[in-house]
């Protein structure tokens, strides 16, 4: 997957939208698909233009009890699944703390995004990091 660094250095060095626009769907072509077992209503992020599917789940890693959210999301859309790979980047295998204490419209902001995602797109996005915050939160209320 690519890195949170390599999108910011290919937004920086693209000139014009519609070179993001491909890099965001090149970045979406490169996102595993989700198996069809987690592609059910429960795992349905409300809220989006397309279909967006959001599945968790938490790794304790190594002899640390640090837990980490591992996502997979997924949609039937191509731009989507691009920005899905933003989502990623920027919040996946972190601390429900991390992904909190994440300032993701700020990223937003420096990507330049939404002024270039119709009203729908960009609620749809809104709604996917809600999800993933709604998770982060309720991870660490169970753990604290």
């Amino acid at each position: 997957m690519t890195s949170l660094d390599d999108i910011r250095d290919s937004f920086e060095f693209f000139d014009d939208w519609e070179d993001k626009y491909r890099f965001l769907l090149d970045l979406g072509r490169e996102l595993p698909a989700m198996s069809d077992e987690l592609k059910t209503d429960d795992n349905i992020v409300r809220g989006c233009q397309s279909q967006v599917w959001l599945h968790s789940q938490t790794e304790t890693t190594g002899d640390s009890a640090t837990k980490k959210l591992v996502f997979d999301i997924d949609s039937d859309a191509h731009i989507v699944r691009g920005l899905i790979a933003i989502v990623l980047a920027a919040l996946n295998e972190r601390t429900p703390r991390e992904i909190l204490d994440t300032d993701i419209e700020a990223l937003f902001a420096e990507l330049d995004l939404l002024s270039h995602l119709s009203a729908t797109r960009g609620n749809g996005l809104r709604a996917m990091v809600g999800r993933v915050r709604e998770v982060a939160a309720q991870t660490e209320t169970q753990s604290g």
